[in-house]
């Protein structure tokens, strides 16, 4: 008896120290994980965020840029961190609703792992091609993809990100061959493209944008259902002839599962404060992303609505685990 007793009293301690941490938080430093190297979308929605949410919180926030395998490195950082709100993940759609049903021994579980705090900010794709390539649209692509099966290399941020789902869809219904060279993020991918070194990517708006527009890259369509307002110019895949076409990615903040209720509320009020500061909105539609900052609970539901969806995409496109 009385050692149950003892156990229910140390229970009783570890939540009231957990619940008086919570209600001091922060009284340090946040760190926010960003599973992808500087330069890519996650990263600039992070340090876009992060100013305006530091200023919220009261305290310094930290990007903490740790890439690999596709953000799994990150994700497995994050998933076992200590749970008392200092160590925050900014994680992209891919880690979240993709990489679950491809690697059955991937180091984390979306679901046991982490507790979601809000949707951040969504970015439709861009179809984009070296300028040495000779095509103009999304037609003169697969024509010159017919001609060359096998020759054209297409970039994504690895293996079974998005950028890689969607060139495989485009394969799919475009019925070409174009080899797939996988990198680890945005950034490298994209240098890469500039270099000529692959052809072809399905780059986020925001890591992409501003290559496009000084003429170092070239833009054929953008994978949203309507075309962009910073790019006007830009058709969308479904009027390149691809009803249905849809391809965008997003990042939400989650952090590790057993984190106190009350710190999660506090994340959640001070991003959605931080993402609705006109000069975060501003520098993010710029570059073609919208700002979001939903509740807890907004984002659980609609985890799970797109990892119901990429699934039924991966069982048709045969998309395997490295």
């Amino acid at each position: 008896m009385k050692s149950i007793q003892r156990c229910i009293a140390a229970v009783l301690l570890t939540s009231a120290a957990g619940l008086a941490g919570a209600q001091g938080y922060p009284t340090k430093a946040v760190r926010i994980i960003v599973p992808f190297p500087p330069g890519a979308g996650v990263d600039i929605v992070t340090r876009a965020v992060s100013g305006r949410l530091a200023e919220a919180l009261g305290q310094q926030v930290i990007v903490d840029n740790r890439a690999g395998a596709g953000g799994i490195l990150g994700a497995e950082v994050a998933a076992k961190a200590t749970p008392d709100g200092y160590t925050v993940f900014m994680a992209t759609a891919g880690i979240l609703t993709v990489i679950p049903h491809m690697n059955s021994k991937a180091p984390y579980s979306v679901e046991r792992d982490f507790i979601p705090v809000s949707l951040v900010a969504s970015v439709p794709s861009v179809l984009v091609v070296h300028p040495s390539m000779p095509v103009k649209s999304v037609k003169d692509l697969i024509a010159l993809a017919k001609a060359k099966p096998g020759e054209i290399n297409y970039a994504s941020t690895g293996n079974g990100t998005l950028p890689h789902l969607a060139a495989e869809f485009f394969k799919q219904q475009a019925k070409v061959n174009m080899v797939h060279i996988a990198y680890k993020g945005s950034a490298p991918a994209t240098t890469d493209l500039l270099g000529g070194n692959v052809q072809v990517f399905f780059g986020n708006m925001l890591s992409v944008i501003e290559q496009v527009r000084a003429g170092r890259l070239r833009a054929l369509a953008v994978t949203s259902l309507q075309r962009q307002a910073v790019a006007q110019d830009i058709p969308t895949m479904i009027e390149s002839g691809f009803p249905g076409f849809e391809a965008g990615t997003w990042f939400g903040l989650l952090v590790p599962a057993g984190t106190p209720r009350e710190v999660v509320g506090r994340l959640h009020a001070d991003t959605a404060k931080a993402v609705r500061q006109p000069d975060v909105q501003k520098q993010l539609a710029g570059q073609g992303a919208t700002t979001i900052g939903n509740t807890p609970e907004q984002f659980a539901a609609y985890i799970k609505s797109e990892s119901a969806k990429w699934a039924k995409v991966l069982a048709a496109s045969g998309v395997k685990a490295d």
